[in-house]
């Protein structure tokens, strides 16, 4: 499998809501990327439990349009990677990282990728892939 990056929750429910202030920056860089992108199902998960919890019917379906495309990839994390799950979220227990982080970051580290698409600056500027910083779109934005 050819994984030319990892995409984060935020940047997928940025794409999907025009009113999200950070729509426009993923957009603009989404539109540059080589698809498809890794996520994981805890990615996922927290993309439609938030949805949902929002009630958001329209902003579902995009969600799962966008999912079955050809813009992502799920990539499979099993009872194999659990170990290494538990490691990362121990070695970053100051920043509190959490289960979708971490898979993130294993799957960067597995498949030897330094792209992440997310909005979540302040922790994945902490994370490491083999020990070097992750190389993070879209880059902050001030609003």
């Amino acid at each position: 499998m050819d994984i030319r990056g990892i995409i984060d929750t935020g940047p997928i429910l940025a794409l999907l809501n025009k009113a999200d202030p950070w729509h426009g920056p993923c957009a603009e860089v989404y539109r540059g990327l080589r698809l498809p992108l890794a996520t994981t199902a805890a990615v996922l998960a927290e993309v439609f439990h938030l949805l949902h919890r929002r009630r958001n019917w329209n902003l579902l379906e995009h969600a799962w349009n966008f999912v079955l495309s050809d813009a992502v990839t799920v990539v499979r994390v099993d009872d194999d990677d659990l170990p290494a799950l538990s490691a990362l979220m121990a070695q970053y227990s100051d920043r509190s990282m959490d289960f979708a982080d971490a898979t993130l970051v294993h799957v960067a580290e597995r498949e030897s990728t330094d792209l992440v698409f997310t909005i979540d600056h302040n922790d994945f500027e902490t994370y490491r892939v083999h020990d070097r910083p992750f190389r993070i779109e879209p880059p902050r934005a001030s609003f």
